[in-house]
């Protein structure tokens, strides 16, 4: 269930003049169309897909520290909890998360309670088009995600194997980037 700290990564940041790990996790979700039937599977009524949603951590440049696949119909303020914790499982130095109205008020509190750490919560767009810092990035990262064609739609039958495509199309991005 998610991205392993990799030599990739921390090169990547080392080169840009960060710290080896990092500090700060910004989360998001994005509702894809599943095209079989696979072991999970529901409605996210909101944006209209049938399929899955894909949760995404990553750090301040856009790398990959967690993700997680689920059925679409689980709202972000109880399933975004499980990627932040294994975010902060195998990176102890996060000290904050960010994250969209969608995370407000449950999984603010689940993460206080069971990391001790605060939550900001970016302040809702306009119906104009805005850059909000920080949330760029995670929005950035799905966009460079939409380039990997089998990430288009959910063609994987479990969510495992959902996941480990995101985690390859992620490398490919690092690689790309060197």
């Amino acid at each position: 269930m998610g991205a392993s700290p990799n030599s990739d990564g921390k090169k990547t940041r080392l080169r840009a003049g960060r710290k080896e790990l990092p500090s700060y996790g910004i989360i998001d979700s994005q509702s894809v169309k599943t095209i079989y039937a696979g072991n999970e599977r529901g409605i996210d009524g909101g944006k209209k897909v049938k399929g899955r949603k894909r949760h995404i951590v990553v750090d301040t440049m856009g790398n990959l520290l967690a993700v997680k696949v689920h059925a679409a119909n689980i709202h972000d303020t109880k399933s975004g909890v499980h990627p932040a914790l294994h975010a902060y499982e195998m990176y102890p130095t996060i000290e904050k998360f960010c994250g969209d109205d969608g995370y407000r008020k449950t999984f603010e509190a689940d993460i206080l309670w069971e990391l001790e750490l605060l939550v900001d919560i970016s302040p809702r767009i306009k119906p104009i088009f805005e850059v909000i810092p920080k949330r760029w990035i995670v929005e950035r990262t799905l966009a460079w995600m939409g380039h990997s064609r089998r990430l288009s739609k959910d063609f994987e039958i479990t969510t495992n194997s959902a996941e480990n495509m995101v985690i390859i199309s992620h490398l490919h991005t690092l690689l790309k980037r060197w």
